[in-house]
């Protein structure tokens, strides 16, 4: 087999993680948000830890956390990160799974305008239009809807900053995210702790403290390390052997899957609203996907 082939098989096996991962987090919805937020912490430290040891990079780890600017940035992106997995655990909980997927359609088009405005960069004539149908899609669901889309917006505007900073990174995926979980795993401790212990109520109001209750939620909440950790490494793998504009395109489908189950597992409604909504977003998306195929044709002859 091939290394681009092997690339693309890895990058479908991670997409198909992330977009199923919905159906994962429902069937923990008896855990409360930040709860599930912190075992996802935790054992995502034990997983990504677990194969640093196995590369035997630890010098690299420690050799991070001796330059305290790229610690600070990694602060921020592990905050931003944590933002964004707290609110698609509450999306998905809450029955709002078809809006998180719209977040994740919007956000290449506001990484697009975050390079505009933070790195300067220029828009071409498509990217305009891509980005004008995405703002006229958001227009229309909140017209329609008699509300913003909030959750995507946020979704979108966090994963955004947080791809914005990792850039700015000279590290591997592996290593960065394992330092943004070291970072963000004493909060997590001091919150599973008050949970257990003095029976802190999360941000929905209920009680927690499920882990150890029972078999099958304990295994569950176990495994998170491995959702966050496994598509990360598969991505990292991917990036290494296939085009950048191919691994743009092939992560369409994560926010494509978490439509479907939205619409055809959860039965969450989808109106008109979203139809139009969704129609010029994909028009929008089609239409960047080939201006940036486009130009990068040349470089790749």
């Amino acid at each position: 087999m091939s290394e681009g082939r092997k690339g693309v098989l890895a990058m479908v096996a991670a997409t198909l993680v992330w977009g199923l991962s919905g159906l994962y987090f429902k069937a923990l919805a008896a855990v409360p948000p930040l709860e599930m937020l912190s075992h996802r912490t935790l054992w995502s430290v034990v997983f990504l830890g677990t194969v640093l040891l196995v590369q035997r990079d630890g010098r690299a780890l420690a050799a991070l956390f001796r330059k305290p600017r790229l610690v600070g940035l990694l602060a921020v992106s592990a905050a931003l990160i944590a933002a964004n997995w707290l609110l698609f655990i509450h999306s998905v909980q809450t029955g709002q799974a078809l809006e998180a997927s719209l977040g994740y359609y919007v956000f290449p088009l506001c990484a697009v305008a975050l390079g505009y405005l933070v790195l300067g960069e220029r828009f071409t004539p498509v990217q305009r239009l891509a980005i004008g149908l995405a703002v006229t899609a958001v227009v229309v669901l909140a017209a329609g809807l008699g509300a913003a889309p909030w959750i995507a917006l946020t979704l979108a505007a966090t994963f955004s900053l947080y791809g914005l900073i990792k850039a700015r990174i000279p590290r591997g995926s592996l290593l960065t995210v394992l330092v943004e979980t070291l970072l963000l795993a004493p909060l997590a401790l001091v919150w599973l702790w008050g949970v257990h212990r003095l029976g802190w109520h999360d941000i929905d109001g209920r009680a927690g403290g499920l882990f150890g209750s029972g078999l099958r939620t304990s295994l569950l909440l176990l495994c998170s390390g491995l959702l966050t950790g496994g598509p990360l490494l598969l991505f990292s793998y991917a990036a290494q052997r296939l085009p950048y504009a191919t691994v743009g395109l092939l992560q369409y489908l994560n926010p494509t899957l978490q439509f479907a189950v939205a619409v055809a597992v959860f039965g969450e409604p989808f109106t008109p609203w979203h139809a139009f909504a969704f129609a010029l977003i994909w028009t929008g998306l089609a239409l960047y996907s080939w201006e940036s195929l486009r130009r990068r044709a040349p470089s790749a002859s």
